[in-house]
């Protein structure tokens, strides 16, 4: 590990002031990416900032609006069991408790959730060609062992995924990223968040330098009563997803009013087509339409040789996720959905 210098921000604006006066820093708050990244030699930095002590971004507070802004330095395992994201927002719970381990939810936040990197073999080889780790070298991935990579939204330059259970649950829940800079404030969606690679893979998201995520926030709807999020991966635990799907449906009778769908596992950026989410609303909650949704939502989507098995998995996923959405209790350890 390189050496830095470490300093700690007790507000934003201390925050941004700080990243801005080195030439390479970072901001830190759990570290369980950028500490790795830096151990590894896959990432330096001149300084690190901790933003823990900002205070007023770790909590969970009901908006007026009858939606929840969730603060950037929560971690994932308070934000997961948090009685209104519980009650109102099962999807994200779920989403999240699918990802990584306890301890790693106990110490990772919201904040760097959103910015964690890819966890692309040839990425985390520093001997291997890797266009987002270093821009012009190649992508050894396309022509190397490719078992876990894109299949939608790739470019010649990068087929990486992004890893996040967490973000693919919010994608579905049309969650907005607020976010402080050096000039002002502003509001992403969070299906803008994130970048597909095209010619500048190493760039990841659209947060500009020196600016910093203070929140999350999430809108009044919530789909509490028909929601599924599936994590299809090699083991059972403490693996990323070969494909995941969260879904969120509002129903009358057998009827969708309003359907979200957001792939995992797939892309460089969690996956979501309002097409196939409009081709669902006023349909019957049936396979032959789940399935016709996925055909859509699949649309383009291109294997590399390894890999090409997705495919076919995400087309199965989307449709058993959706008949899962409509019994929510199947979902419960120890439960057999009944498909």
């Amino acid at each position: 590990m390189n050496n830095f210098a470490y300093s700690r921000a007790h507000t934003v604006t201390d925050a941004i002031q700080q990243i801005n006066s080195h030439g390479h820093s970072q901001f830190i708050a759990g570290g369980t990416n950028v500490v790795d990244l830096l151990k590894y030699f896959i990432t330096s930095a001149d300084a690190l900032v901790d933003i823990n002590p900002i205070e007023e971004h770790h909590s969970i507070e009901e908006m007026e609006d009858g939606g929840v802004r969730i603060g950037a330095l929560v971690t994932n395992a308070d934000t997961a069991y948090h009685l209104l994201i519980e009650q109102r927002y099962p999807l994200l719970t779920k989403a999240i408790l699918a990802g990584a381990s306890p301890q790693i939810r106990n110490m990772a936040t919201n904040g760097g959730n959103l910015l964690q990197r890819t966890r692309c073999y040839y990425f985390y080889d520093a001997n291997a060609p890797c266009n987002k780790r270093e821009p012009g070298s190649g992508c050894s991935a396309i022509d190397g062992y490719n078992r876990i990579m894109a299949i939608l939204g790739t470019s010649e330059q990068c087929i990486a995924v992004f890893p996040s259970d967490m973000c693919v649950a919010l994608a579905a829940l049309d969650a907005q990223i607020n976010i402080s800079g050096p000039y002002a404030d502003h509001t992403i969606p969070l299906v803008d968040f994130h970048r597909l690679p095209g010619d500048t893979p190493h760039l990841d998201n659209n947060l500009q330098p020196g600016e910093i995520i203070t929140s999350i926030d999430l809108p009044a709807q919530g789909f509490s009563r028909n929601y599924s999020y599936l994590k299809l991966r090699d083991r059972n635990s403490y693996a990323f997803a070969l494909v995941s799907v969260a879904t969120g449906l509002e129903l009358e009778g057998d009827v969708i009013r309003e359907a979200r769908i957001a792939l995992g596992g797939v892309a460089h950026k969690p996956w979501r087509v309002p097409e196939a989410e409009d081709f669902l609303r006023g349909k019957t909650a049936s396979r032959e339409n789940f399935g016709a949704a996925a055909d859509i939502i699949l649309q383009g989507a291109t294997g590399f040789m390894h890999n090409n098995f997705k495919i076919e998995l995400a087309k199965r996923a989307i449709i058993r996720n959706g008949m899962m959405a409509l019994h929510p209790e199947t979902q419960l350890p120890g439960a057999q959905p009944s498909l």
